[in-house]
């Protein structure tokens, strides 16, 4: 049976091929979300107990990769579908079987509290009637249940699920990058939510208690964010180590293959890639194992894979632009992939889990110092 990690590859000739028209239709194309959820690619964290892949870290981290590195929309639209099903076992058993039993159902959303829920009935069913909006709705519109963060009238903070059908996109997602990624606004108006379709990160205690489910779930994140910098910044350098074959710059009689401060800084570019994809596998590995030991996750250990992570979604950052800016002239096009990678690449280290502000706090926790983890 072939891994997550070989299916993604295998679709890489599809999902480049579309490329284009998501960048156009500013969302991921029909045909490249058929293809990642048949492979199993939009739900890799359901476990195993509802059919899922029940994957582990790093074989999550090498599959969003491998699919970022044929478009960085299609790897961010994975990464977070994927990421979301993780809370498949944080809901009541009935409810999980009922929307992640069914291995076409993709689901994802937005963790940040922008909703208002207040505590009602529907019908004998107890509940919350929410109303709140969304941005960064990556993928939604390819969603069949949305989730969004909602502040309760009980004073509780839940995560709630909702059908596409009491869901409002707002064309909103233009964007200088991530265009394919659909990440518009979204928003729900006394929309109900039973109580079984809602949970309580931090509270609610899963009901299938498994490694993945005891892992971190902004350490889960954060390396499947960074995974998409990665896959980006694999993709740029290849595409232009592919244009120096032939290239020869203005005035010059070698190809850029040729030339020594390209050379230089390709194997500049290959190092920088190659250590930071390998400081995040290797602290996934070594966080992985003392979670499926049933040990919880530490502090350090989530420090490491945070810092890992940050390294990543910049090494892709940097790699990208040592690409496009060797490729000279060729790169300003718009018919040039090494634009989106550069435009792409840097949207990943906007995203709350990966921006450059987050080494305040690593710092912080390096040298001792009493912080808050529990966004960690």
């Amino acid at each position: 049976m072939s891994t997550l990690v070989d299916r993604a590859r295998d679709l890489a000739e599809l999902i480049e091929a579309h490329a284009d028209d998501g960048e156009a239709q500013r969302r991921l194309p029909r045909p490249v979300v058929d293809a990642l959820t048949e492979a199993g690619l939009m739900r890799m964290c359901v476990p195993a107990e509802y059919g899922g892949p029940g994957t582990d870290p790093v074989e999550l981290v090498e599959a969003i990769e491998a699919v970022a590195s044929a478009d960085g929309a299609a790897g961010w639209c994975a990464m977070i579908a994927s990421t979301t099903s993780s809370m498949a076992a944080f809901l009541p058993a009935e409810t999980a079987e009922t929307i992640y039993g069914d291995p076409d159902v993709v689901t994802g959303g937005v963790f940040a509290p922008n909703g208002a829920g207040r505590a009602s009935t529907v019908d004998g069913v107890d509940g919350f009637t929410v109303d709140g909006r969304w941005a960064w709705g990556s993928g939604t519109q390819h969603c069949h249940w949305v989730l969004g963060g909602v502040r309760c009238d009980d004073d509780t903070f839940r995560l709630c699920w909702f059908p596409q059908t009491d869901v409002t996109f707002h064309d909103t997602w233009h964007t200088s990058g991530m265009r394919g990624s659909g990440s518009l606004d979204y928003s729900v108006g006394g929309a109900f939510a039973p109580a079984a379709l809602t949970m309580q990160p931090g509270v609610t205690r899963p009901v299938v208690d498994t490694a993945l489910s005891r892992f971190p779930n902004f350490t889960l994140l954060a390396a499947g964010v960074s995974a998409v910098g990665l896959g980006i910044g694999r993709r740029a350098l290849d595409e232009l180590i592919d244009i120096a074959q032939g290239k020869r710059p203005q005035f010059s009689s070698r190809t850029l293959a040729k030339n020594p401060y390209t050379q230089i800084e390709v194997a500049r570019a290959e190092a920088k890639l190659r250590a930071a994809r390998a400081f995040l596998l290797d602290e996934l590995a070594s966080a992985w194992a003392a979670a499926d030991a049933g040990s919880e996750v530490s502090v350090e250990a989530r420090t490491a894979i945070r810092l890992a992570a940050l390294n990543a979604a910049q090494s892709g950052v940097d790699v990208a632009d040592v690409a496009f800016t060797l490729a000279g002239g060729t790169a300003v096009y718009d018919t040039s992939l090494l634009g989106r990678c550069l435009r792409d690449a840097h949207v990943v280290t906007q995203h709350i889990q990966t921006a450059p502000k987050l080494n305040e706090l690593l710092g912080k926790l390096l040298l001792g110092n009493d912080v808050d983890t529990s966004m960690l």
